[in-house]
């Protein structure tokens, strides 16, 4: 080859290089992009999340003391303000007070006319016989039977007995409280605060809203990496004669693979959420209602789990937490590493024993595809023991009704872990194929 084609060789081999740098740069910037924005909307939503289970767990609801008292109160309350004696009520309270009053008469005049042995006795006897007419009595109670019912369903009297039972109630009231009152009030306040709302519907619709929106989202962002990456490989296809270029698109490769660890590492994985949706039931036939109590709820991303074990203070967790660091995390890490040193470094360097073993022999320490697997098992054991125990407290029948809700998802993080290991498994068996070193 002469000087001039070789120079010409070598301008199209550099505009290439550059084309080909600065097109992978920016499908590189665009799948960053997209993953830092989705690692954000997913810590956002975890947070969101925690703060709407901590302000209808159920320690806050069915099992506070406080709010079987504030709803049982207000039932009672509406009872009485409502109460009002009907027509029927009167005739049948006038025949009962009637009754009572002949018995009343009868067991009196039986009493005085029973023989008597003293004196004084003897002489009231007398004179009630005297004086006194049983038969005359007894034809009274009627009428004064309907003046005690007329004075006793009387508006004044009415309402003393409204006062005197609410002032009961007020009182039992008062006195039945527990210590989740005022802790679930400082939460409300500070929920409502943080989301700018006023009241409890309100704070549900916008809660609701914003996870919507951002599950949308995050969703949307998690397709922008994988296509950012599947574009990327895509070229390996159009550029597999042209092999001057690899090596820059071996090495860009490794970066895409790293974004998508990182991401995949740090965005939720998995999420686990069991809530009673309703619990209702009638008490003095007005219904009491529980909604939206959040029995459990767990949100993590794969470094949560493993920052979460290794802050534990029992060794055994402590233990599985360093090995997932170094298995899941340091590894692969290496490996990729490894990779890119044992192509791009001269041979001497590139040869060394720790490299070659590192970017082709180390593949059974590097359990990322074992996690993938995992956590697949753990979602589908989780979601099926959920499923199960939540079933059983359903109930509809004319005393209770309850309607249980299972909540437990993927995430995006989890895609994005396993498309980084695909791309793991596609990286390594590239280099296989274009390594200029015998391995």
């Amino acid at each position: 080859m002469s000087t001039e084609q070789k120079s010409t060789s070598t301008k199209k081999f550099g505009l290439a290089s550059i084309f080909l740098i600065l097109g992978l740069s920016v499908l590189l910037f665009g799948e960053a992009y997209f993953g830092y924005h989705l690692h954000t909307l997913s810590a956002k939503q975890e947070s969101i999340k925690e703060d709407y289970s901590l302000s209808n767990n159920i320690t806050f609801g069915i099992f506070s003391i406080d709010q079987w008292r504030d709803k049982i109160a207000t039932v009672v309350n509406g009872q009485v303000t409502d109460f009002k004696i009907t027509s029927a009520q009167k005739k049948s309270l006038q025949t009962q007070v009637e009754t009572a009053l002949h018995g009343m008469i009868t067991k009196t005049v039986n009493e005085i006319n029973k023989p008597q042995k003293s004196l004084g006795s003897k002489l009231k006897k007398f004179a009630f016989n005297k004086f006194v007419e049983p038969k005359e009595l007894q034809a009274l109670v009627p009428g004064f039977a309907k003046t005690i019912i007329d004075k006793v369903s009387s508006p004044a009297s009415v309402k003393r007995l409204k006062n005197i039972a609410t002032s009961r109630i007020d009182k039992l009231e008062s006195e039945t409280y527990d210590s989740t009152g005022v802790v679930t009030e400082t939460v409300t306040k500070a929920l409502f605060k943080k989301y700018n709302v006023t009241d409890a519907a309100a704070y549900d619709k916008e809660i609701n809203r914003q996870l919507t929106d951002i599950r949308a989202v995050t969703y949307n962002y998690a397709y922008g990496m994988l296509g950012c990456v599947l574009l990327a490989f895509a070229l390996w296809f159009f550029m597999r004669k042209q092999v001057h270029l690899q090596t820059i698109l071996f090495v860009m490769s490794l970066l895409f693979a790293i974004v998508l660890l990182t991401v995949g590492l740090t965005a939720s994985i998995i999420e686990v959420e069991a809530r009673l949706a309703s619990l209702s039931f009638a008490i003095m036939g007005q219904k009491i209602e529980f909604v939206n109590q959040v029995l459990f709820f767990q949100s993590k991303s794969l470094w949560g789990v493993i920052t979460a074990l290794i802050q534990q203070s029992k060794p055994d967790a402590i233990v599985v937490g360093v090995l997932l660091l170094v298995f899941v995390v340091i590894f692969p890490l290496l490996r990729m590493i490894a990779r890119g040193i044992h192509l791009v470094a001269p041979p001497a360097f590139a040869e060394n024993k720790v490299i070659r073993y590192l970017a082709f022999q180390s593949g059974h320490w590097d359990m990322a595809d074992v996690m993938v697997v995992g956590i697949i098992m753990t979602y589908i054991g989780l979601n099926g023991i959920l499923k199960s125990q939540l079933t059983g407290l359903n109930f509809n029948n004319e005393y209770l009704v309850t309607h249980t809700v299972n909540q437990t998802s993927l995430q995006p993080g989890y895609f994005i872990f396993v498309g980084y290991v695909v791309v793991a498994y596609t990286l390594s068996y590239i280099l296989k194929r274009i390594s200029p070193h015998t391995h």
